[in-house]
């Protein structure tokens, strides 16, 4: 994908990430793929690309949509966490992806590459993603629905002319 400097209003992305390989990590995926067939007019991206290599995914959109899991001990598998970009902390040091999201828009910002003026991201509790070929625990399974519907509920908002943008002072 090339990327550019500036993004279309109104035009939204969903990030399905993860790694189909790993148990509860193919989520993102397979949630992406479903979301693709579901919702034709939505830009959809499956990728195990992780770190600096999501930079290219932030362009020549005003809203982006991200699916992936995640980790935190605190809920039960197939627990489903929405939030926006600003919530996000820095990635643990050691951390499985290397560079987590919140470094990736640092740098996009410190190189002064366009990204989007929205950043939603949908994360489902996972209980392993890191068994290779090993199956998707039911409960995370089972979420992929609901996921589907947050997916529906955030494009029936974001493409409504002039959703999604930051305000911007006038000078």
């Amino acid at each position: 994908m090339e990327a550019s400097a500036g993004s279309e209003a109104g035009r939204v992305r969903l990030i399905g990430l993860g790694n189909e390989l790993l148990a509860d990590d193919a989520f993102g995926i397979l949630v992406a793929r479903e979301a693709a067939r579901r919702f034709p007019g939505l830009e959809v991206v499956e990728t195990s690309e992780s770190g600096l290599a999501l930079l290219d995914y932030l362009s020549g959109v005003s809203c982006l949509l991200i699916v992936d899991t995640i980790q935190t001990g605190k809920a039960e598998p197939g627990t489903l966490y929405s939030f926006d970009a600003a919530d996000l902390r820095a990635a643990p040091a050691g951390a499985l992806h290397g560079a987590g999201l919140r470094e990736v828009l640092d740098v996009a910002d410190a190189l002064g590459i366009g990204r989007p003026d929205l950043i939603r991201i949908l994360a489902v509790e996972a209980a392993d993603c890191a068994t290779l070929g090993g199956p998707m625990h039911p409960a995370v399974e089972s979420a992929v629905a609901a996921a589907l519907d947050w997916i529906g509920a955030q494009v029936a908002t974001l493409t409504r002319p002039g959703c999604g943008r930051r305000a911007r002072s006038l000078r």
